[in-house]
């Protein structure tokens, strides 16, 4: 192989010919350290035109271009390619990040083999072999910074030796694991696929290089206090630096089953309450009021129809008529809930019965429903009634009564009514007269005395009383006499 000394880059026969066509790189090294020739490839990975701007010798290459490894040292002393092939070494696939000491050209990755040719038993040349991986470092670059960034948990299993040589930060995240646990085992010492009911066809997919489906795992995270977490992993083969490898994919089922597991935990804390609670309360739906389920005291306390069918509808207990199933269902065309709505019913002596109907919105397993309560005012209805009465009936005639006692009779009477008083006329709303009128009512005049002391004529008054009861809405003197306790009016004193 050998070549003009005056031009050691001259091609003079058609092996040197088929070497210069070749899409490798190739430099021949004589024994010496003197560079005897270089292919256009060869020059085009280094970014020179010519033989001697690569360098004379390997002492010139050296200081022309600075190589370092793939973890970023920089090769040592007598550690280059070149130096190595002149100390007689024979390698294979050492990747090199080459530096030219030109900063406007760019850095390139070679993967270089190096041979020693002999002729006659003693060696004649040294080759350089040359492949330039500079776009296949660039995508792992970018896949590496992907790959560790991306907040999907995954990691990265070489096909070969079946170990873990690649964990990202999302997969660290999910397992509180480090780095250091996980690199380099084996998928048997640490199983992803553990639990998984295709455990033994994913580990066969994997080995055979051949995409996994998605399925659902367990894994054990050593002797931490979690102790395992359930996962649903999925695979996928690629080649990291030209090795294949499996891409696993997990998504943490954790969240999900303690969500599932605080839903099971409210559901049975809620049907709990449901069956426990003292106050008659029903599930219906929201549409139709069709009855899901009734708790106890709904079944005790509500009376059923004779002609009731089985299982029971709503419309079967006593309160639920045509008529209040129509009112539920236009007070809830206005909103998802309705409170204080009185229903009647009866009780199993067939006596008439009041409940205060209340109704919520709520979604069980993704059904709008409605849950229904009521409560038996009965008793208390009938109490304000009796109490009514009574004071009604004294106060027909209350002009014995002291001031005192009117009041506390107006204040018993109007107990738990003051909401309803803004609903009401106010004083403001009446005549100066007509107010003069109703002082003296409170001081229990009768018409002609009141008459007498505003000196009008008997009939005008009557017409005052007659228009302060259609005002206020009261229907007798003692209503009139309460309605003015109520709003603090303490008679013709005040006129």
């Amino acid at each position: 192989m050998s070549e003009p000394e005056k031009n050691p880059g001259a091609i003079q026969s058609p092996l040197h010919q088929l070497i210069a066509d070749l899409s490798d790189g190739i430099v021949l090294l004589d024994p010496d350290g003197r560079l005897r020739w270089a292919n256009p490839a060869a020059l085009e990975m280094h970014g020179v035109e010519s033989l001697e701007e690569l360098g004379p010798d390997v002492d010139a290459y050296r200081r022309r271009f600075e190589l370092y490894y793939r973890n970023h040292h920089e090769v040592g002393e007598g550690r280059s390619p070149m130096e190595r092939l002149l100390d007689g070494e024979a390698f294979e696939d050492v990747i090199l990040e080459v530096r030219p000491g030109d900063p406007e050209l760019p850095d390139r990755y070679h993967r270089v083999r190096g041979r020693t040719l002999s002729r006659e038993g003693r060696p004649d040349a040294l080759a350089l072999v040359i492949e330039d991986i500079t776009e296949l470092m660039n995508a792992e670059e970018r896949f590496e910074r992907s790959f560790s960034a991306n907040p999907a948990p995954a990691l990265i299993c070489h096909l070969d030796s079946q170990r873990f040589i690649r964990v990202n930060q999302g997969f660290l995240d999910m397992t509180g694991m480090e780095a250091e646990e996980i690199l380099q085992r084996s998928i048997y010492e640490f199983d992803v696929f553990a639990h998984s009911p295709q455990r033994e066809s994913a580990i066969q997919r994997l080995c055979a290089g051949r995409s996994i489906p998605q399925t659902e795992a367990v894994l054990h995270l050593g002797g931490r206090d979690d102790g395992s977490k359930c996962v649903i992993v999925a695979g996928q083969p690629i080649d990291v630096e030209n090795a294949p490898c499996m891409l696993l994919t997990f998504t943490d089922l954790e969240p999900a089953r303690q969500a599932q597991h605080a839903l099971r935990q409210s559901e049975t804390l809620f049907a709990t309450v449901f069956q426990m609670s003292p106050v008659p309360t029903a599930l219906v739906s929201a549409d139709s009021l069709t009855l899901i389920e009734a708790n106890a005291a709904f079944e005790r306390d509500l009376i059923r129809r004779a002609d009731t069918s089985e299982p029971p509808g709503l419309e079967d207990y006593s309160p639920f008529t045509p008529q209040t199933r129509k009112q539920l269902l236009k007070a809830l065309e206005k909103a998802s809930h309705v409170e204080e709505m009185e229903v009647h019913g009866v009780d199993d002596a067939n006596n008439p019965t009041i409940y205060v109907l209340a109704a919520e919105a709520v979604e069980i397993n993704h059904r709008a429903c409605l849950l229904l309560t009521l409560v038996d005012i009965s008793e208390r209805k009938r109490y304000e009634n009796q109490l009514s009465d009574a004071i009604e009936t004294v106060m027909k005639d209350a002009s014995w009564f002291t001031r005192t006692l009117v009041e506390k009779l107006a204040n018993v009477r109007g107990a738990g009514n003051d909401a309803a008083l803004s609903d009401q006329p106010a004083l403001a709303d009446l005549s100066a007269r007509e107010r003069d009128v109703l002082g003296l009512i409170c001081e229990g005049l009768s018409d002609k005395r009141i008459a007498s002391r505003l000196e009008l004529a008997h009939s005008t008054v009557r017409n005052y009383v007659a228009s302060l009861y259609q005002k206020l809405g009261v229907h007798s003197r003692g209503e009139a006499i309460v309605w003015a306790r109520q709003r603090g009016f303490q008679g013709s004193s005040e006129t």
